[in-house]
């Protein structure tokens, strides 16, 4: 089943997509009132919102606007150079431990809205992204062949990136941190519902319909159980905390000449499994 985040009628809601249509299981009563409620149950409360979908009142999904599957997560962590083909074509060598940097929630955005090319930058890029949601605490030090039983989920993210802001400083953040540039959804996949690590799935992304980016999970330097491992080591992981996996190669700044997002654009990111994110371009007012 695929859970969403979704607005209707000036209200957050809980749903369930289907054909055309999403449940909108926080109308029903005594059913988890969001997704973040729903995995803090562990599988006994995605099993009761699975249920309650099955009654729940159906809305049109041209009536709806899609937010980010969490919409407000306590920690976003993202993975830098995590495919060795990435980091080649930026010219860095293979990393021996993950180059972490963390996101904002005032970042995200959901499928369907417009990423924001913002007023003192051109240079907008993408990034096809696997996103691992946490769904139980993950104790200190815990074990890589422990990890996954802490991953409720799986979503599409692409990690859009202000390239000549990135390069400002040896940190990345400033340039990963613009506002609306950072798509999450439009649903979330039960980890049972995928290969264990959501390894060996095809992801790529299009940018109008051309294929920018095609690679396989199996193709990440540091995999989900690792990640969850060295992270454990400094930091408690926490209900609907975010995992951004890292990119594939084929991004805009590797291109020759570069190639950046512009208003009128469509950005698409699928991964096999998990979903089509689907986003334009428009520039910031």
């Amino acid at each position: 089943m695929r859970f969403t985040t979704f607005e209707f009628e000036g209200k957050e809601r809980f749903g369930a997509v289907f054909d055309g249509e999403v449940a909108d299981i926080s109308a029903v009563s005594g059913a988890p009132a969001s997704l973040l409620e729903a995995i803090r149950g562990d599988k006994s409360g995605l099993e009761a919102a699975g249920r309650a979908a099955a009654s729940a009142p159906r809305i049109p999904l041209d009536r709806i606007a899609f937010l980010p599957v969490i919409p407000r997560p306590g920690k976003i962590v993202c993975l830098g150079l995590n495919y060795a083909a990435h980091a080649a074509e930026g010219g860095r060598e293979k990393p021996d431990y993950p180059n972490f940097f963390m996101r904002s929630a005032t970042s995200l955005l959901g499928h369907g809205r417009p990423m924001l090319r913002p007023r003192v930058s051109q240079q907008l890029d993408f990034e096809a992204e696997l996103a691992a949601v946490i769904g139980r605490p993950v104790p200190r030090h815990t074990p890589k062949e422990k990890a996954l039983a802490y991953v409720a989920g799986y979503a599409c993210f692409n990690d859009g990136s202000v390239r000549d802001y990135q390069r400002r400083t040896p940190q990345w953040t400033i340039g990963k941190n613009f506002d609306a540039t950072g798509p999450f959804g439009p649903a979330f996949v039960p980890a049972e519902e995928l290969p264990s690590g959501a390894a060996g799935l095809r992801i790529e992304s299009r940018l109008n319909g051309t294929v920018m980016q095609s690679a396989n999970t199996a193709d990440m330097i540091f995999p989900v159980d690792e990640t969850i491992m060295l992270l454990s080591q400094c930091m408690t992981l926490e209900p609907g905390d975010v995992l951004v996996m890292g990119t594939p190669a084929g991004v805009g700044f590797a291109r020759t000449p570069p190639l950046w997002m512009k208003p009128g654009d469509v950005i698409e990111i699928e991964i096999e499994g998990v979903g089509l994110l689907s986003n334009p371009i428009a520039d910031e007012i």
